[in-house]
């Protein structure tokens, strides 16, 4: 079977160019993860390489299958200039390390959170996991393999993060549509949640 993440890379590159910088850590018992910084005019964007190595496994099941179950990476848009946003290396990192951490199964409409800010002064601690296809295509893989999946990230400060457990993330995600909300700026307020 062939290593995923060359394959990853690649469909990481076609997408979106050059990585302009990368970073990896690694934490006690997990796979090396890579963080790959691409900018594109006022667009910094920050992608993980590492965490489609595994499948993402039932956190319930006896033994994990080493083949079948989702694959996914991570991505995080935002203005660059605004803030340092560099610092998020790390957080994004620890975020791709969860599967095999925590034994999530990350998907769309998850939340993700670090108990910190994302980097220094964000309002944002969490992520809403949206719904991959747009940015980047799906990474088909030879049977029997899931094919990886490139999941966007959308920052959510702690009051919209709290709004969405109520009332659901494609609530939050109207909400945000509805009032105009930037999502790429690395500075914004909470959308009104009123």
């Amino acid at each position: 079977m062939a290593d995923v993440l060359p394959l990853v890379e690649a469909r990481l590159r076609t997408a979106l160019g050059e990585p302009g910088a990368r970073a990896a850590v690694t934490f006690l018992g997990t796979d090396r993860i890579e963080v790959l910084r691409f900018q594109e005019g006022d667009i910094v964007r920050y992608a993980t390489l590492g965490m489609s190595a595994q499948p993402m496994n039932d956190p319930t099941a006896v033994v994990a299958d080493p083949v079948k179950g989702a694959r996914a990476e991570l991505v995080l848009s935002v203005r660059a200039g605004i803030a340092d946003t560099d610092k998020l290396l790390r957080p994004l990192a620890v975020l791709a390390a969860s599967p095999q951490v925590e034994g999530l199964i990350v998907a769309p409409g998850a939340s993700l959170d670090v108990g910190e800010p994302l980097w220094p002064g964000a309002p944002f601690t969490s992520v809403l996991v949206a719904e991959p296809g747009g940015l980047i295509e799906d990474l088909e893989l030879d049977e029997p393999l899931d094919p990886v999946r490139f999941l966007p990230l959308l920052p959510m400060t702690p009051n919209e993060a709290a709004w969405k457990r109520v009332h659901g993330a494609q609530a939050l995600q109207e909400r945000w549509l509805t009032n105009g909300t930037d999502l790429r700026d690395p500075a914004r307020r909470s959308v009104p949640l009123e």
